[in-house]
């Protein structure tokens, strides 16, 4: 697959945006080539850019403005999009006059919160970007036991805000990633077992619609538009503030890693599938196959217990003999540090994701994966056996816009690379792994979608929520203007 497919696949809206624009219109002085809606050129005008420019509290940048090319970066670096302008909002009255804007012009548009975008879809090729990353503020209520979040925030501040109030909320693995795309999504985490996704955690949200209004969602104000964004992603407007609910838990937790050699990695996982399944809902023990620095391969098991520390011993026991460890560093932390375990082994770069969810790990999924990564040329490729279950499962899958309650984990492929020559052979060998262990999946997390993903996944991925989910999008976005996404076409 060639490079310039890769990025821009699922995009249909970026259709011939290669062409140079000056084959298409005669720009005057001033104007900035775009990208609209039905993937066609057009042309901004100097005053309307200039009007847009005035209005915002926030900077508007073009290609050759200061800071536009660090503006336009994303952690997933495979997506090296150059958008037409780049609105950097400073609060919702900003993000209201770029909504406005976008929709006046018919511009495609990216909304982009803190930035992570495995998807790289918070970024485009000739539209305009909605920057939220400014918008960090967090505000805790530990009587209400709630919090109120901005759309800029990543996991690192809110984890640290809320711990020093002995409260969580249930977010993430990687505390570089923004809260906001997390939890539209849906939201998986080290504590989502015990206290639900993200998204079952949000209680109210702000959102400027398509047409440029701020409305309230809440269990008393627009219950549904709160229905939709549990889980529905970014298809129905641009959320300026969510509140969430708060639980207690640390500041200290038990956790930490057990590392195996990949010699044993087919007993290990084995007994993990044993184990993972009758674990309490307070430990999350995720596998991971990954590629050593000695040009090895290690299979990995993060644990996070946030019952009792006192009881973590006794809890995490049954892992300890899952085989002979490399690493044992298993013990009393705090929240935050585990949060924080993961962030060195994820630095921006360029990936490529497949993924998909299983009901149980099967003798036929672990055979698959050990015979797979054995292969030393698979050594740009990780896997990841995310446990999930537990508290999830235990909601009715039409209570949110979330469909997928069922599954016991998560199976996640990454390849990466260092040299842009080598992008089309490590996504090939990431989809020969893949191969084999899709057809033991059942839908995906749309997270991690937006390489492949194709209409027809999509609406088989919300299952019966569907129907609802396209209806609701035909009354607060029917000219599908947040597109950008998972996307859910309209009724």
């Amino acid at each position: 697959m060639k490079r310039r497919d890769f990025c821009g696949a699922g995009l249909a809206a970026l259709a011939g945006s290669a062409l140079p624009y000056t084959r298409v219109f005669a720009a005057t002085a001033g104007d900035v080539p775009a990208i609209g809606l039905d993937g066609k050129q057009l042309l901004l005008r100097p005053g309307d850019v200039e009007d847009l420019r005035k209005r915002l509290r926030g900077a508007l940048l073009a290609a050759g403005s200061d800071s536009y090319d660090s503006a336009r970066l994303i952690w997933n670096r495979a997506f090296d999009r150059k958008p037409a302008l780049i609105a950097r909002c400073e609060g919702a009255a900003d993000v209201i006059e770029a909504v406005r804007f976008a929709r006046a012009q018919g511009l495609l548009t990216a909304v982009r919160g803190g930035g992570h975008s495995l998807s790289g879809q918070s970024v485009c090729d000739g539209g305009l970007v909605i920057d939220l990353g400014r918008m960090q503020g967090i505000r805790i209520d530990p009587t209400a036991k709630s919090a109120r979040v901005e759309p800029g925030v990543k996991l690192t501040s809110l984890d640290q805000e809320a711990q020093s109030f002995g409260m969580v909320v249930p977010l993430g693995t990687v505390s570089d990633t923004g809260a906001a795309g997390l939890t539209l999504g849906g939201g998986f985490g080290r504590l989502t077992r015990k206290y639900g996704l993200a998204c079952d955690n949000l209680m109210a949200a702000d959102v400027i619609t398509a047409d440029g209004r701020l409305v309230r969602a809440s269990a008393t104000e627009n219950p549904d538009l709160l229905w939709a964004l549990r889980g529905g992603g970014g298809n129905f407007g641009v959320v300026t503030s969510f509140q969430y609910r708060l639980h207690p838990v640390g500041p200290a937790v038990f956790g930490g890693h057990l590392l195996y050699p990949f010699a044993q990695a087919r007993e290990v996982l084995r007994a993990y599938a044993d184990v993972s399944a009758g674990a309490p809902d307070e430990l999350a023990v995720s596998a991971y196959l990954v590629p050593t620095p000695d040009n090895q391969r290690a299979v990995m098991l993060d644990v996070c217990y946030c019952g009792g520390v006192a009881d973590g011993e006794r809890v995490v026991a049954p892992l300890r003999k899952l085989g002979k460890p490399l690493q044992d560093n298993l013990g009393p932390t705090t929240y935050v540090e585990v949060q924080r375990s993961g962030d060195a082994d994820n630095p921006p770069g360029p990936y490529y994701i497949k993924g998909g969810y299983v009901t149980h790990l099967s003798p036929a999924l672990i055979d698959s994966l050990v015979e797979s990564l054995g292969n030393p040329a698979l050594g740009n490729v990780a896997v990841i056996l995310a446990q999930v279950g537990g508290a999830i499962s235990r909601v009715k899958p039409n209570a949110t816009a979330f469909w997928h309650r069922e599954p016991s984990h998560e199976v996640i492929m990454v390849g990466f690379w260092e040299k842009p020559a080598d992008a089309d052979h490590v996504i090939e060998l990431v989809r020969g792994v893949w191969k084999p262990v899709e057809p033991l999946t059942d839908g995906f997390y749309i997270n991690h979608g937006g390489f492949d993903v194709t209409e027809r996944r999509i609406r088989e991925n919300y299952g019966d929520n569907y129907r609802r989910l396209a209806d609701l999008k035909k009354r607060y976005d029917p000219a599908n203007l947040f597109r950008l996404n998972a996307n859910i076409k309209p009724a």
